[in-house]
């Protein structure tokens, strides 16, 4: 469904400045896979999707969609996929159901088609009290529901989700993902799904598959589960009744299947391991035998912020926050 080979953009700042917002993107997409591209503001999604959906062109390397060139086919890579970008697409002034039936008729629909299949998006994404009403007197979550509206009415396999979600409040986002998913998985053919996002728990939850960008390249692709296992691994965390030998029970972590990033915290002492249910009653009757008194025990299992920290050094939410203002205001994103 999507393919890309060393994919590449830059873009002049000025005649001494090139800004380099992906750096040689390869990707292939299955048809029904729901994939989400997970990375800071500035890492390069936003500019990868936009090349995809062909609003701007590569600089070097190649993508396809759905089997056609992004450049040389533009105009039937647009007709075949959804696009939702992270602003309203939707007028201000024009009522809900008229702004889809407009962009039916944009799409190839004939008067009569266009009516019903807005009708059907409507219902399908709970807008019916709203069809009637202007755009701009919407809410946020209720626009976003009619952006995705407009980006599946003329039927696409493929749809592009850019930062669907955000600025919306959890109970919105929520409500906006269980229109989405429930769509399509009542489609007749499975639909294709790639979003980009910066929320852990929504590329967690929803994907099938997540890919970590950071400036510019992928640095992981799996399943969530798996990145988590592989790359991240479940923490434990054990107290002593004092400090006085917590060298002796972070040699016991040391230990463990897996074990390593070993932190010691006054009397507590931190690790990663490879499987944390089980490695935690081993650890505590290791401790028992070499007459360590534990007064606490715990494990947390590992999460996509996790991932980046063991990919990069630092937390996602870190690098959202350390961004230049430069960096978070280039076409990157």
């Amino acid at each position: 469904m999507i393919r890309t080979r060393d994919l590449t953009k830059d873009f002049v700042v000025n005649r001494s400045k090139t800004v380099q917002a992906v750096r040689g993107i390869s990707l292939d997409v299955e048809d029904g896979e729901l994939i989400a591209v997970l990375g800071p503001n500035g890492a390069g999604k936003t500019t990868t999707m936009r090349m995809l959906t062909t609003l701007i062109e590569p600089t070097s390397g190649s993508a396809t969609v759905a089997g056609h060139d992004v450049v040389t086919e533009s105009a039937r890579v647009r007709s075949l996929i959804g696009y939702v970008g992270q602003g309203n697409g939707a007028g201000h002034m024009q009522r809900a159901v008229d702004e889809l039936y407009s962009q039916g008729l944009i799409y190839g629909l004939d008067r009569r088609a266009a009516r019903r299949r807005a009708g059907e998006l409507i219902e399908a994404l709970d807008l019916t009290a709203l069809a009637t009403r202007k755009v701009s007197s919407l809410s946020g979550g209720q626009r976003r529901r009619l952006d995705v509206a407009m980006g599946l009415v003329h039927n696409p396999s493929l749809l592009f989700l850019d930062e669907p979600s955000t600025g919306l409040d959890p109970h919105n986002r929520a409500n906006l993902w269980d229109h989405i998913l429930q769509m399509r998985q009542h489609a007749a053919v499975p639909m294709t799904i790639m979003l980009t996002t910066h929320y852990l728990d929504e590329a967690d939850s929803m994907a099938g598959r997540v890919v970590v960008v950071d400036n510019g390249q992928v640095i992981a692709d799996d399943t969530a589960e798996a990145l988590k296992a592989d790359l991240a691994g479940d923490r434990v965390e054990v107290g002593l009744d004092g400090p006085a030998r917590v060298a002796d029970l972070a040699a016991l972590i040391a230990r463990l299947p897996g074990g390593r990033d070993v932190v010691i915290d006054g009397a507590t002492v931190t690790g990663r391991v490879a499987d944390g249910p089980r490695a935690l009653p081993e650890l505590v009757r290791a401790a028992d035998r070499a007459d360590l008194v534990v007064t606490s025990a715990q494990v947390f299992r590992p999460t996509l912020d996790d991932v980046f920290l063991s990919l990069t050094g630092r937390s996602l939410r870190e690098a959202e926050n350390g961004r230049s203002t430069d960096e978070t205001r280039s076409p990157a994103a």
